[in-house]
């Protein structure tokens, strides 16, 4: 039997692991929507891009161990190659009435009609549905839990909120963590020990009163060789208290590297010798040299573990402050 599932998946959460095992429990073959980037525009004022909601998605799916197809969507119907030899939709209650709309538009095809299989919501301890967009504010957790760590992280960009909230959740289980725009107090382009200055400055800029703040950069550093990138990432606690660690350096090519050392930020510079745009927001210089093997993510998630090594062993000394 074949089942699917569609949404957002900007945040993976308790709804959607229920969803997801009522999928696997009754199919041999599970599809599962993605909503596009335009979709998810057209709903939200903040969104995670495709990229990152897919690769969280075959992490958590590849653990039931039976096949699955993750394709994109641009409405609720999803393409009739793949959903017409659905057999079972699976939701929510809240996105019941979406499934009626699709088996009619089924019927006027002359398709046979889905079963629909609804799933309980699942709700916060606040009263209401756990919902990524609460997630997202750092109102909560994934489990709908708010009496847990509170992290906030010196940049909006997902890309690095992401990171922190997979090390994070690694590290204490369930943590709330939302991200915020601050300076980081050096060049756009940082170099040597700029790097670090930066990191330390947005963490420092962003903590108020949370429980940790997280600042993250990258910059440049010259080596025997050429010019190599490290992200620096400073972790501060509301005691003062600042942990820091970098993840594994990469050296850029000649042509990246020349138009780095004359004033142009590593974005630019791999825009005008590769043409490829907003390179920090996706999946970053790394993923497009790598080819695939380590994106941004993975580097920045680097880089917050090494931050956090201090935190998780005793003997290293507890006097290092912020001051």
């Amino acid at each position: 039997m074949k089942t699917a599932v569609a949404g957002t998946f900007n945040v993976i959460h308790e709804g959607h692991l229920a969803l997801f095992n009522r999928a696997f429990e009754l199919g041999s073959e599970i599809f599962v929507g993605v909503t596009s980037d335009r979709m998810a525009s057209e709903s939200r004022s903040d969104y995670i891009p495709m990229h990152l909601r897919r690769n969280a998605l075959t992490q958590v799916l590849d653990r039931y161990g039976k096949p699955y197809h993750i394709f994109e969507i641009d409405d609720i119907y999803g393409p009739a190659e793949i959903m017409d030899d659905v057999d079972v939709l699976i939701v929510s209650k809240e996105t019941e009435p979406n499934a009626m709309r699709v088996n009619e538009e089924r019927d006027k095809r002359g398709i046979k009609p889905l079963v629909v299989s609804v799933v309980p919501l699942v709700m916060a301890a606040d009263g209401n549905k756990v919902s990524a967009h609460c997630i997202l504010e750092g109102r909560y957790g994934l489990h709908g839990t708010s009496d847990v760590p509170d992290i906030i992280v010196g940049s909006a960009n997902h890309v690095k909120v992401e990171a922190v909230r997979t090390v994070m959740q690694k590290i204490f289980g369930e943590v709330r963590v939302t991200g915020i725009e601050v300076s980081s107090g050096v060049p756009d382009q940082p170099f040597e020990e700029q790097t670090r200055q930066g990191a330390i400055n947005r963490a420092k800029a962003a903590l108020g009163d949370h429980d940790f703040a997280v600042g993250i950069e990258a910059g440049v550093f010259e080596k025997e060789d050429g010019l190599y990138d490290y992200q620096y990432c400073a972790v501060l606690d509301r005691s003062g208290r600042i942990t820091v660690g970098t993840g594994s350096g990469f050296m850029y090519p000649p042509a990246v590297a020349d138009l780095a050392r004359k004033g142009m930020t590593i974005g630019d510079a791999m825009k005008a010798c590769f043409d490829q745009n907003n390179i920090g927001k996706g999946q970053g210089a790394i993923g497009f040299l790598s080819k695939g093997l380590l994106d941004r993510k993975g580097l920045t998630e680097q880089s917050v573990t090494a931050a956090m090594i201090p935190r998780l062993n005793d003997s290293y000394d507890q006097d290092n402050r912020s001051s």
